[in-house]
């Protein structure tokens, strides 16, 4: 399959900039309608613009779909250390009969459970979970029972839970900032045009007029004296 080619933006500066942009283009080509339909650009077209502008800033911004990632981060993490807690419990008991440079304690494989990846650590789990119940007879003096494994494996239930909703914000998010980039440069071209042609309207009988539909540039202006 061809991995889809990365949206870039046609701008280079806040949305919130370029909606203010398209919203002072399509006040002026308003005013100036009747000469816009000599372009064959009608006030459908214009709606059209506008109801763009419109759903975009309805959408989330990046910030906000950072944010929901990172709550959703926070609660892995906090699932995962209740694994690992769940683990350490059980291997604790494990080492009241098997010393950790035993075959059977290293069967466990737990011997890196604070460097673990996520699927590392979520292997790891339910390798413990079945490795200790095929060594339940060495470990029934232990205090090790049935309730700490099931403390375990629905530790672990919750979160494979855990990292599949914050893999599918990941995703959401990456889809969402692909089609806000995609909207946006819809609104970016579209308003290069109403001023090409609004500059076009008055570039020989209102100098003023001609100024006003100068929006890019003179935002452009703006950014190079920011720099300074």
């Amino acid at each position: 399959m061809k991995k889809k080619q990365k949206v870039n933006r046609k701008y280079n500066f806040p949305d919130a900039d370029l909606y203010q942009m398209c919203m002072d283009a399509i006040r002026l080509a308003k005013r100036d309608l009747a000469k816009f339909n000599g372009y064959e650009y009608d006030g459908r077209r214009l709606k059209g613009f506008h109801d763009r502008c419109q759903k975009f800033m309805s959408v989330p911004d990046d910030d906000e779909l950072l944010g929901d990632q990172m709550v959703v981060t926070d609660k892995k993490y906090e699932a995962s250390e209740k694994v690992r807690h769940a683990i350490r419990s059980i291997m604790t008991r494990v080492r009241m009969v098997f010393s950790n440079r035993t075959g059977r304690y290293r069967k466990f494989g737990t011997a890196k459970i604070g460097d673990m990846t996520d699927a590392q650590l979520l292997f790891c789990g339910r390798r413990v979970i079945r490795v200790a119940r095929a060594q339940w007879d060495f470990l029934s003096d232990t205090g090790l029972n049935e309730s700490h494994l099931k403390k375990l494996a629905d530790a672990c239930q919750k979160f494979e839970l855990a990292m599949n909703v914050q893999q599918d914000k990941v995703a959401d998010r990456d889809i969402a900032v692909e089609n806000r980039i995609d909207i946006g440069n819809i609104l970016y071209d579209e308003m290069i045009k109403v001023c090409d042609i609004g500059k076009d309207i008055w570039a020989e009988t209102d100098r003023t007029k001609y100024d006003a539909y100068c929006i890019y540039d003179s935002n452009n202006e703006q950014k190079l004296i920011a720099k300074k």
